[in-house]
């Protein structure tokens, strides 16, 4: 698929293994930063599935490269989002990501995949169908694959994940709420 833009000039579309995504070309000052020499992209990618059934910001590709400082703070403390999700960077085959978020997420699974959910600061809920778990800073907890859960968040809530890189964010096609 080559690239375009929609009515407002806004949306690159590409494809990417399989997948098709677009990526946002005017993003708010928290995304301004030097593109990468070993990189096309110029922000990161965001699912067109995500973008148009869930109201969740996710940006897959890499903010940053080996050997440069992670800040998450500054991304958080700028992020304008109610729901967001910015990978930070690769580690082997994984990827740790900055999770921005307030509210309910929806019911899903990840069949393939464990998923861990460390809280930076806020609340965090994790909802497994049997039980509530609440996770408070400097608390972590995994959520092995296949199980189906949601995250919610009363306030706003800041969060570190680390899932492998081909995870798909909203999961797996599940039955619905348990």
């Amino acid at each position: 698929m080559g690239k375009g833009k929609n009515e407002q000039g806004r949306v690159e579309k590409g494809e990417s293994g399989g997948k098709l995504w677009e990526v946002a070309s005017e993003m708010p000052p928290m995304h301004l930063k030097k593109p990468r020499k070993s990189s096309n992209i110029k922000y990161g990618w965001i699912s067109m599935e995500d973008s148009g059934k869930y109201p969740y910001v996710n940006r897959m590709e890499p903010y940053y490269g080996p050997l440069e400082v992670i800040n998450e703070k500054d991304l958080a403390d700028e992020c304008p989002y109610t729901w967001y999700n910015q990978t930070l960077c690769r580690v082997n085959g994984s990827f740790v990501r900055l999770g921005v978020i307030q509210g309910e997420y929806h019911w899903h699974r990840h069949d393939d995949d464990d998923e861990f959910f460390y809280v930076v600061e806020g609340k965090l809920f994790i909802d497994t169908g049997k039980e509530t778990v609440e996770l408070v800073p400097r608390q972590g907890y995994v959520v092995p694959k296949g199980h189906l859960h949601r995250t919610r968040a009363p306030g706003r809530t800041v969060i570190l994940m680390v899932e492998t890189a081909g995870i798909v964010p909203t999961g797996d096609p599940s039955p619905g709420e348990p």
